[in-house]
């Protein structure tokens, strides 16, 4: 048996699980929630290992599956671009919650892991300001 993750944007932006047989293409779903940027850079991660392995054919039919455009599908496995060392602070690191894949935008489409890192550093500084109850 093969379990595919998929994203999809209705019903809160949660993750589902399908189950996928040889005689149906879904089987069963089950609702898993992946908040905020870690959860969709272990998205983009789990994805690109399920096509490399071929399970998937190729990002087009994920985005099918998780009922995303591909352009959508396109934002998530952009952060797949980013440094290693973000890429590890994004999944592993507190205080990266409050991240969106939005605001990552701007440092994934930096070519230069140097700048990413800069930018990166500016961005986390920025949330991690307490905002001024007045």
């Amino acid at each position: 048996m093969r379990w595919i993750s998929a994203l999809t944007k209705r019903g809160g932006g949660k993750t589902k699980l399908f189950h996928r047989s040889n005689d149906r293409a879904v089987a069963k779903q089950l609702a898993a929630p992946f908040p905020g940027s870690p959860g969709f850079m272990a998205l983009a991660i789990r994805f690109e290992g399920l096509v490399r392995n071929k399970t998937m054919r190729d990002y087009a039919e994920l985005a099918r599956l998780g009922r995303v455009t591909r352009a959508r599908m396109t934002q998530i496995m952009k952060l797949l671009d980013l440094a290693p060392d973000i890429q590890e602070k994004i999944l592993f690191l507190p205080g990266t919650s409050n991240l969106s894949e939005r605001t990552l935008r701007p440092v994934v489409n930096r070519v230069d892991w140097g700048e990413q890192r800069r930018l990166f550093h500016q961005i986390t500084n920025l949330l991690e300001k307490p905002r001024d109850s007045a």
